[in-house]
């Protein structure tokens, strides 16, 4: 770690627990500082909180003292779910008071270089790509932020000659003073998250932030197929890499359909990728130009690029059965998610879709109904889904009751060289705690069934 003294002695409130609040809490402790952790949920079967006051950090449980910030604090670690709209934050904002999120803790300490992702969508696709690519090309990288290791827990034992790999959210990024990633990775912007910024413009504000602090010799690898991008870029001080999936461009890292060039310089044939998907192609030649720029070889981006089929619960390859391909797309909980892994796909489709109902249209999926043969619909969302699917003159649409009765019927309605798709298109908190649990029920599901 660096900077080890800069916390010592200073009074850091750190409001809201979780993974990240318990992770800052412990670190500033340990740098000396005089730390009070507030969380809004019960005292009951908090383990966190037991765990801190074990080692005499003070916490309040239960929800936000009116007068919690009459201690004089001298800096706020917020956890990022935290809207700026809580009382706590106005307050401290209104005194003056630095309001952090844990990357700038991160950041403050880390001795390694960052390499910062953020983007609506294909952030942790990108992040995990760009992983394995510095790990085979031995780099030492290291993996965190949203991805979902705490950032300042990696920070905290990163070495020098290490690479932080860090996912990053537009909550985290919205808490971040002095964040400056060496390398800055933008995938795309889309609308997400207006309940929580308000507006389109705040949000891509946020987005914006993760080049903010960067230098004349940083690197912005960004989005040139998106206008809101290229503006942003127009902003940055770093030195620009712009990414297009629209043909071979001069400058930067694009692609066409034989081969992925860099400067306008073939680089890699195309052939070697595995990662189906127009959207997994944008997300690979972010992570690409990055490991060229951090010194990674031809062999090691080759070795990936042939290997990697997927995140799990992201376009996520499970299994051939019978002639017929299982994708597990679990985490798309929206339409732009679907619409981008239907149009993955030329071969006829089943599709697993539904879930928790928030009103939303599913309008947006219709140009690239084409290919869906039949529709299987679970969940709250099942039966607007089905009028939906109707309405695109899919014939086959049927309601399931579980994830398992889902497959079943989706493998009964399927022929040779069908693809079957989970991508729902919907949350999962009708049925399921996670998209993470839904996925897997998916994959146990498909495993189960019979050759």
């Amino acid at each position: 770690m660096k900077n080890t003294e800069q916390f010592k002695h200073k009074k850091i409130l750190v409001l809201g627990l979780a993974k990240s609040g318990y992770a800052a809490a412990k670190l500033l402790h340990s740098l000396g500082a005089v730390v009070t952790v507030n969380d809004s949920s019960p005292e009951e079967g908090n383990e966190e909180a037991a765990a801190l006051r074990s080692e005499n950090i003070h916490v309040i449980c239960g929800g936000h003292p009116p007068d919690l910030l009459e201690e004089d604090f001298s800096l706020v670690i917020k956890n990022p779910g935290i809207p700026y709209s809580n009382p706590i934050i106005v307050e401290a904002i209104e005194k003056g008071i630095p309001v952090w999120t844990e990357i700038e803790l991160a950041y403050r300490i880390s001795e390694a270089p960052i390499i910062g992702i953020t983007g609506s969508n294909g952030k942790t696709t990108t992040t995990t790509i760009l992983f394995h690519m510095l790990s085979i090309g031995h780099k030492k990288p290291l993996i965190a932020g949203n991805i979902g290791t705490v950032s300042c827990e990696v920070a905290e034992k990163a070495k020098a000659d290490e690479i932080i790999v860090l996912e990053a959210s537009s909550f985290q990024l919205m808490g971040i003073e002095k964040f400056r990633p060496n390398i800055a990775i933008i995938t795309n912007i889309y609308d997400a998250h207006l309940d929580y910024h308000g507006t389109s413009a705040a949000y891509a504000a946020a987005k914006a932030a993760i080049t903010s602090q960067q230098r004349e010799d940083d690197f912005l690898i960004y989005n040139a197929d998106q206008d809101e991008i290229k503006k942003i870029a127009m902003e940055s001080k770093a030195i620009l890499i712009p990414f297009s999936v629209l043909g071979m461009k001069e400058i930067g890292i694009s692609v066409d359909e034989t081969y992925i060039y860099w400067n306008g310089v073939p680089f890699i044939k195309r052939s070697f990728i595995k990662l189906p998907g127009l959207h997994n192609l944008e997300n690979i030649l972010s992570a690409t130009a990055a490991a060229i720029l951090s010194g990674c070889d031809k062999e090691a981006i080759e070795n990936v690029l042939s290997s990697f089929t997927g995140v799990r619960h992201r376009m996520q390859y499970v299994k051939e059965l019978r002639g017929r391909k299982y994708y597990n797309d679990s985490k798309a909980t929206n339409t732009l998610a679907t619409k981008s892994a239907l149009a993955a796909f030329d071969a006829p489709t089943i599709l697993i879709a539904g879930g928790l109902d928030r009103g939303h249209s599913f309008e947006e999926l219709r140009p690239f109904m084409g290919n869906v043969k039949a529709v299987v619909t679970i969940g709250e969302t099942k039966e607007r889904l089905s009028e939906f699917a109707t309405s695109c003159g899919v014939e086959e649409i049927v309601y399931a009751t579980t994830m398992e009765n889902a497959v079943q019927l989706a493998h009964s309605l399927s022929e040779e060289k069908d693809i079957i798709l989970l991508s729902p298109a919907s949350a999962s908190w009708d049925q399921y705690a996670s998209f993470e649990i839904r996925g897997d029920e998916f994959i146990k599901a498909v495993l189960s069934l019979k050759s």
